[in-house]
């Protein structure tokens, strides 16, 4: 029997060989295949890829299948960014795009990204048709093929770094001298920051900037402790900033003059603030429940409204669509702005952050402790726990119910947005989000001092296994 193919807040992912095989990735292409024929039987989709193991194989398989269902298969032939090829699909106005990536997941990981016409990732009603599609197409016999369609080459290079100069003031950045390091941790990002910043005139040094299927031999994940070679190069440089892009360039990592990583939580409070300040964008700003309350407090400094949404891109994509924020974000490294594309871009958080340090003048830790002394500080933390399935059927009870007290800390809200949020009297909160995929829960906390932060995570792992 065929393996179910289910697609989470991002995608299908599954481990190549076992469940992401050839023929599982053709029964997936025809289920968006099918859904996209449906809506317009003349469709034309984009297909491109990160630089994983066997990447062009499975372009070219996915061309094949789409082809045979009379879509035009609009391919990329080199490794291109998650938001790069969410540009490219409203401009040229196709019918989505098969990204096949499986971003910031260990190198035996693949998967697939599939982005709806507006460049989103597809919202939940779109993922269960496809879904949906792959189980009829199971059950039916395959048609011969009887279309006329071709492929078409496209590069999504040029017109996405030309969407990024008119988003980012790159003379800014030149003016002032900085230089910068860039590590896309040998993934779909290489080649796109560190040639902008170059062109602009800004000294730029790239490390792991080469194709290399396996990462290094760990996941492409732009995080504090597989930093360590960009900071070797900032000390060597003299460098005042270090920026990162995962697998498929959609999340980010950010390292400071110090060499202290800042983490996603406080990179998107800075560049909300900023963007108010030298944009004059006041239409929103938005944050996933899992997402520090820094944001909530800057909404109010700056009399700006908040939306929280669930935990998924997909969400903060709605309301960039509909110009409802300035910026949007999530405290997994993912974030975009007013007038760019609804999907997650680590490569504009990066050179956002550049120019931000390059027009203030001060280094990303002082222009922190700006921030706190503006709305008072947030000490927010995440951890993942295993769960025995004795553990999980037990918690999954427990996270139904409707606890007023959580060791001595008084609840005063309860929020159901995604999993259960416990907001209590004296502003810290802790957040528990069972995973879909896998027996984990997600463990959320933030408090306004860093010794009450530890005590919260010590206290909310213990909840757990009460």
């Amino acid at each position: 029997m065929d393996a179910q193919i289910k697609f989470g807040t991002s995608g299908w992912r599954a481990i190549v060989a076992d469940e992401f095989t050839l023929h599982n990735v053709r029964r997936a292409v025809t289920g968006i295949a099918r859904y996209v024929a449906s809506k317009n039987p003349n469709g034309r989709v984009i297909v491109g890829r990160d630089p994983r193991y066997m990447g062009e194989t499975l372009v070219n398989l996915a061309a094949e299948v789409l082809i045979r269902h009379g879509i035009t298969p609009l391919v990329i032939e080199d490794a291109a960014p998650t938001p790069a090829i969410s540009y490219e699909i409203t401009r040229l106005a196709a019918d989505g795009a098969i990204n096949f990536t499986a971003s910031h997941n260990p190198p035996e990981y693949n998967g697939i990204k599939f982005n709806s016409s507006d460049g989103a990732p597809a919202l939940p009603e779109v993922t269960k048709a496809i879904e949906a599609e792959i189980i009829r197409a199971d059950s039916e016999p395959a048609s011969p093929s009887s279309s006329n369609v071709k492929s078409e080459i496209i590069d999504v290079k040029p017109p996405y770094l030309a969407k990024l100069r008119d988003a980012v003031n790159l003379s800014v950045i030149a003016k002032s001298g900085l230089k910068v390091v860039f590590d896309p941790l040998w993934g779909a990002g290489r080649g796109y920051s560190d040639a902008l910043l170059r062109d602009a005139g800004v000294p730029v040094t790239a490390v792991h900037d080469v194709r290399d299927v396996l990462f290094g031999g760990h996941a492409p994940e732009a995080e504090d402790h597989l930093l360590d070679e960009a900071r070797q190069q900032m000390r060597s440089t003299g460098a005042r900033i270090a920026i990162a892009t995962d697998g498929d360039a959609d999340r980010f990592g950010i390292v400071d003059a110090d060499g202290t990583f800042l983490q996603p939580n406080y990179v998107i409070a800075l560049l909300f603030d900023y963007l108010v300040e030298t944009r004059g964008w006041r239409n929103g700003v938005a944050k996933s429940v899992a997402t520090t309350n820094m944001i909530n407090a800057l909404a109010d400094f700056h009399n700006i409204e908040l939306h929280e949404t669930p935990v998924g891109f997909k969400y903060i994509g709605e309301l960039i669509k509909a110009d409802k924020i300035a910026i949007g974000g999530e405290e997994s490294a993912g974030l975009s702005i007013r007038h760019h594309v609804p999907e997650k871009d680590g490569i504009i958080a990066g050179l956002l952050c550049c120019e931000m340090v390059a027009r203030r003048g001060k280094s990303l830790g002082e222009q922190l402790r700006d921030l706190f002394g503006k709305v008072g500080s947030f000490y927010p933390l995440r951890q993942n726990f295993r769960l025995t399935p004795e553990v999980k059927e037990k918690f999954t009870t427990k996270l139904a119910s409707e606890p007023r007290d959580f060791s001595g800390r008084k609840v005063q809200n309860i929020v159901r947005t995604d999993g259960l949020k416990l907001i209590f009297d004296d502003g810290s909160w802790v957040l528990y989000r069972l995973s879909g995929t896998e027996p984990v829960v997600r463990v959320y906390t933030e408090s306004r001092s860093m010794e009450d932060s530890s005590h919260l995570s010590t206290t909310a792992k213990n909840w757990i296994f009460q």
